[in-house]
């Protein structure tokens, strides 16, 4: 049975379309639409959440950006996204996958409820504050070359990637020479590019570029 992306052009479910890219296989993309087929009775049998991206691969159903990523790199493990798992790298890999899902993904979306931590609140928050993530980030964008696991590309770079793109066009993000130089390395490569040909440069700017 095919893989079935159930996603939206407007959602996270276009960084799985980016991995897809990068692993040349074939799925079957499925576009839902807010507040409607993605509350739909059917659809919430599948993720009870009522949000995208999930993915099908026969009888199993995963829901969350990373999961989903992981899921699938994986899967596809010939395609060489991630350190082997002999590979010292691949403790690297998994505190990016993990990094950007959790702390920093929860201060993206703290920022844009307009939410601050406080001195005495920063024990209770994953992320500690927004100095402390922003300077993480930096110090592990300094230790790229020119990838987060070195000469390799990952599943990782891709997750990473998206939301510092997608960061930096919203205007959450203030840039610094570590971002933009390991961007840069990025943009390079050729399943970036055709994902930008294939999304179009409005829909996938917003999100991406």
């Amino acid at each position: 049975m095919a893989l079935k992306l159930y996603t939206n052009q407007q959602s996270r479910g276009v960084v799985v379309e980016w991995l897809f890219l990068e692993l040349g296989v074939e799925y079957e993309r499925i576009e839902l639409a807010y507040n409607t087929t993605m509350k739909a009775p059917e659809y919430l049998k599948i993720n009870p959440f009522g949000k995208v991206p999930t993915l099908v691969d026969d009888a199993v159903v995963i829901y969350e950006l990373g999961a989903i990523c992981a899921y699938l790199t994986d899967k596809f493990a010939e395609k060489q996204l991630a350190p082997a798992l002999s590979d010292l790298k691949r403790g690297v890999y998994y505190r990016w996958l993990f990094f950007i899902s959790g702390p920093w993904e929860s201060l993206t979306v703290d920022k844009m409820r307009g939410l601050h931590i406080q001195p005495d609140q920063k024990m209770f928050v994953s992320y500690g504050d927004d100095q402390d993530a922003y300077h993480a980030l930096i110090q592990g964008l300094d230790e790229a070359a020119p990838f987060l696991c070195g000469s390799q590309f990952t599943t990782a770079d891709i997750l990473v990637a998206a939301s510092l793109f997608w960061q930096l066009k919203i205007g959450t993000l203030q840039s610094h020479p570590s971002i933009m130089r390991y961007l840069d390395s990025v943009k390079q490569r050729p399943s970036y590019q055709k994902f930008l040909a294939l999304m179009g440069e409005a829909s996938a700017g917003s999100a991406m570029n």
